[in-house]
């Protein structure tokens, strides 16, 4: 059996999609994949970012982690977004990276790959639900095959019910969380082992 190659691509303003994304990567090495982590480009103006030292130093820490190319989702069989909500959608520097595939969707270099995704909000009921539909809604225009958690591990429960995908109150990536995501990544790679087998 072929090993299933996962890009694991994020965005993280303050650090827990990081922290969420590392946590995806960990698993889905653990599961037998062979796997990229990534971040999306920081898009917005460096006075801004400059101008809060919590972001400021978030970009500095993530430095050494390879900005997501195109490349990375023609590679992978399967992919394991995070990033935060931002009014209610995903935050822009991921939907900037979105777009750019526009050419890799043409030829169909996205279609019949696994696609899961993970998401934090100031507060529970932040649009964490409506961001993660809007990356589904995404990755079903690809042709992208949806790997949602669903209730399949009692770690869904602990983490706060949520069958789209582990979501989280930014800055709060505690156990239970863990748990849900390394659930979520281990079955996104044993389902993308059953498809690329």
């Amino acid at each position: 059996m072929a090993t299933p190659k996962i890009s694991v691509i994020f965005y993280s303003t303050y650090g827990t999609n990081q922290q969420v994304a590392e946590a995806a990567a960990e698993a889905a090495r653990a599961a037998g994949a062979e796997v990229r982590l990534r971040r999306a480009a920081e898009t917005a103006p460096s006075e801004v970012v400059e101008g809060q030292d919590a972001w400021k130093a978030q970009l500095e820490k993530m430095a050494d982690i390879p900005e997501a190319r195109a490349e990375d989702m023609d590679w992978a069989d399967g992919y394991f977004f995070a990033a935060p909500t931002r009014y209610g959608v995903v935050a822009s520097q991921l939907r900037a990276f979105i777009d750019t595939l526009g050419p890799l969707w043409m030829e169909g270099k996205l279609a019949n790959k696994t696609f899961t995704a993970t998401t934090s909000a100031q507060n529970p009921h932040g649009g964490q639900e409506t961001t993660l539909m809007s990356l589904y809604t995404t990755a079903m225009h690809w042709g992208a095959v949806i790997v949602a958690p669903g209730y399949t591990d009692q770690s869904i429960f602990a983490a706060g019910g949520n069958p789209y995908g582990t979501s989280v109150k930014a800055g709060e990536f505690d156990e239970h969380a863990r748990a849900a995501v390394q659930h979520q990544a281990t079955r996104l790679v044993e389902m993308t082992a059953k498809l690329t087998g």
